[in-house]
């Protein structure tokens, strides 16, 4: 399995980004325009289908049509673990349903002092078996931009 890292400083407390990042709202603003995200569902745990927060459990069902080009692409993810504990918190979310052969995403937050540190690593396959596997760490590349966007993002609205 490939694996895909980014980090980045944030000038905000931990609390804040933890929370911003803890909501659905949190998806939809660290999405670049150019994927033309739109959020088709939110389901809780308890079946709330408009929850506030994205607890462990939860089934999130996006569409993006990158570029505005071709059809649009589905994709499912569940939020699998989620844990805040004293200076540290994450949550992962991994795709039920989607483009890609596996889909891990650990999002990962550390307190420094009145700074966080906002950690993302995917682990991920692409579709087609053997082929796929050797080329997935050409992926990559796609994903940078979409990472690059999404921590820009966050120092942008939360300092």
């Amino acid at each position: 399995m490939a694996v895909y890292e980014r980090r980045t400083r944030v000038s905000a407390p931990l609390e804040a980004v933890w929370d911003f990042h803890s909501r659905p709202s949190g998806l939809e603003a660290l999405t670049p325009e150019w994927l033309h995200l739109r959020v088709e569902a939110v389901r809780a745990p308890d079946g709330d289908t408009d929850p506030n927060v994205l607890v462990a459990g939860s089934r999130i069902r996006v569409s993006v049509r990158p570029f505005g080009v071709g059809p649009r692409r589905r994709w499912v993810s569940v939020i699998t673990d989620r844990e805040r504990t004293d200076g540290a918190a994450h949550f992962r979310d991994e795709m039920a349903e989607g483009p890609f052969a596996r889909w891990v995403h650990t999002h990962r937050f550390f307190a420094d002092g009145d700074e966080t540190v906002v950690a993302d690593r995917v682990d991920y396959r692409l579709p087609g078996g053997r082929v796929g596997g050797a080329l997935s760490p050409l992926a990559r590349v796609g994903f940078d931009p979409v990472f690059r966007y999404r921590h820009r993002k966050t120092r942008e609205l939360l300092e």
